[in-house]
């Protein structure tokens, strides 16, 4: 099992699969669909029923069951990585029998992996750790999901005593700019609870998530030469930066863990004449996230009212918590901890900052929690996987599967 995933993860991130927001298509890149293209053939090789890629990029199958009466569940993965750093040309390495201390990832560029800075890297000391090597990032956000979740069911393939139900396969286009559950067809699937791999190091269990709205912020100034610009002259950038400390300094993701909410300037760019400004908006609490974008509206008002009704407010909600669509059906999550329990996984039951296909999938009709992939340093060139962690989250998965069936 452990080798096998290996070499999924290996060849599944040498595929170019970088999501572009800026394009209207599905999937807004060329790579995601080669990838499942890919995938497809090899679930049809392993013998997997009813595979069907849509015109889309989204990929559904089902393993047949082998026990009557079980509930149908699904396990649900992204083809595509982060827009904001590279995944071209990713060249992986195998660190073996990690020493725990910092690792040099690209001597030439001067790019380490500090233990300081990552200090769950010593929890990993002796294991087998897959690193990048320091000009893109690794893609294990979610190609390790993908990897994991196949090598599970060729697993449970291979293995016809391991008594189970129907399970559901699904892998989505462009999770990673909000898409993912755009076109996901909840009834096609057919599960009745599923579970994304999509959260990072071992253990990780998550039912709850931000609730997520997203800003835009358009200024418009007057633009005089500056040698007669005196009472004539306003200056779209001087209003952004204005607007931007109407938002607490503490109140930002670079201040803010666990369960506190923030504002975040994601992007600005412009000139004296214009300036947009993109903000997220994002807090657990749903009186708390409705109050955050009622700040955002009354600071705009007051700047409109300085300004003379310069900027314009584009605010719109992405996703909800959910937590409000899991509590009634809270046993999946037991299950997923009770199974980590009996593997000798610690259960690490966190709030996910952040979003995942599955909270917008439990508005839709199915219940869907996230669980570990295994990796750590998501969206960045230090970014790295424990082999453990993989086998780990594949073992789950079968315990999973095998532990609905125990329940008939």
């Amino acid at each position: 099992m452990k080798q096998k995933v290996v070499e999924r993860f290996l060849k599944y991130v040498s595929f170019d699969t970088t999501s572009n927001s800026q394009c209207e298509n599905c999937p807004s890149s060329e790579g995601q669909r080669v990838l499942a293209k890919y995938i497809v053939e090899e679930l049809k090789t392993m013998g997997v029923d009813d595979v069907s890629l849509d015109e889309n990029s989204y990929i559904m199958a089902t393993l047949k069951g082998n026990t009557d009466g079980v509930d149908t569940i699904g396990f649900i993965s992204h083809l595509d990585t982060i827009e904001d750093v590279s995944g071209k040309d990713i060249k992986p390495r195998i660190i073996e029998n990690y020493d725990g201390k910092d690792i040099v990832l690209n001597e030439a560029l001067n790019v380490i992996t500090y233990v300081k800075d990552s200090p769950e890297l010593e929890e990993f000391k002796g294991d087998d750790l897959i690193v990048t090597d320091g000009t893109t990032l690794l893609g294990s956000d979610d190609k390790a999901g993908i990897a994991e979740i196949v090598t599970a069911i060729e697993y449970l393939i291979n293995h016809p005593e391991i008594k189970h139900g129907d399970i559901k396969i699904g892998f989505t286009p462009d999770e990673e700019i909000g898409r993912g559950a755009d076109l996901f067809d909840v009834e096609k699937f057919g599960a009745k609870y599923a579970y994304t791999l999509d959260g990072g190091i071992v253990g990780e269990l998550e039912c709850e998530n931000f609730n997520a709205a997203n800003a835009t912020i358009t200024i418009h100034g007057r633009n005089v030469h500056p040698g007669s610009a005196k009472n004539k002259m306003v200056n779209a950038i001087h209003i952004a930066a204005e607007i931007s400390e109407m938002f607490p300094a503490d109140e930002r993701p670079e201040t803010t863990e666990g369960y506190e909410g923030f504002w975040h300037l994601n992007s600005i760019g412009g000139n004296v004449e214009n300036v947009s400004m993109a903000y997220i908006i994002r807090d657990h609490c749903k009186e708390k996230f409705e109050n955050r974008k009622s700040i955002m509206i009354e600071n705009i008002e007051k700047i409109n009212k300085k300004y003379d009704n310069r900027v314009e407010l584009d605010l719109k909600d992405s996703y909800y918590n959910m937590k409000e669509k899991i509590e009634p059906v809270m046993f999946i999550v037991d299950i997923a901890k009770e199974a980590m329990e009996e593997l000798g996984i610690k259960p690490r039951l966190v709030p996910v900052r952040g979003g995942t296909d599955g909270a917008r999938l439990s508005f839709n009709g199915l219940p869907c929690p996230n669980i570990f992939t295994g990796g750590l340093n998501f969206h960045g060139k230090n970014e790295c996987i424990p082999v453990s962690s993989m086998e780990k989250a594949t073992k789950l998965i079968v315990r999973i599967a095998e532990k609905y069936a125990e329940r008939v």
